[in-house]
C-alpha cells in the first residue's frame, strides 16, 4: 500500500517553508545544502512528499531551529491556534517579503498608512 500524505506532513512543509522564507533562503539554496533539488523541496513544502527523519533533522539544522519546532509539539490552545496562523500567513508567496519592507519603515504613520491600505484590499476581494 502506497505510503499517504496527511495534515501533519503537510503542516511540517508549510513550517520548513516559513522558516526558509524567515532566514531569507531560496528552495534552490535549501535544496543544495540537503542534496536535493528545488523541485524536491517544493513538493516537501506543498505537502506532496514526505521528509524522511534524516533529511529533517537536516533541514531544521540548516534553518538553525530545533526539529520540534516544525512540528511545533509542545503548543497548547491559543498558542497552537496562532501558530498555525502565523505558519499559514507565512509559508504564502510574498509574505515574507511584506514583512520585511514593512520593517523597513520607520515611521509610525507610514506603517499605519500601509496597514490601512493592506487591511481595504482584504476586505474588498472577500
Amino acid at each position: 500500500m502506497p505510503k499517504g500524505i496527511d495534515t501533519a506532513d503537510r503542516h511540517v512543509g508549510q513550517r520548513v517553508r516559513a522558516y526558509r522564507l524567515s532566514r531569507g533562503m531560496s528552495q534552490s539554496t535549501l535544496g543544495e545544502k540537503i542534496g536535493v533539488t528545488f523541485q524536491q523541496v517544493q513538493k516537501y513544502e506543498n505537502g506532496v512528499n514526505r521528509i524522511g527523519s534524516g533529511r529533517l533533522q537536516k533541514i531544521a539544522g540548516i534553518l538553525g531551529v530545533p526539529i520540534s519546532a516544525l512540528f511545533n509539539e509542545n503548543a497548547k490552545g491559543s498558542e497552537a491556534a496562532a501558530d498555525r496562523v502565523l505558519t499559514d500567513v507565512l509559508s504564502k508567496p510574498d509574505a515574507m517579503r511584506l514583512l520585511w519592507a514593512f520593517d523597513a519603515i520607520k515611521d509610525s504613520k507610514r506603517r499605519l498608512a500601509l496597514v490601512n491600505l493592506v487591511e481595504y484590499m482584504g476586505r474588498e476581494t472577500s
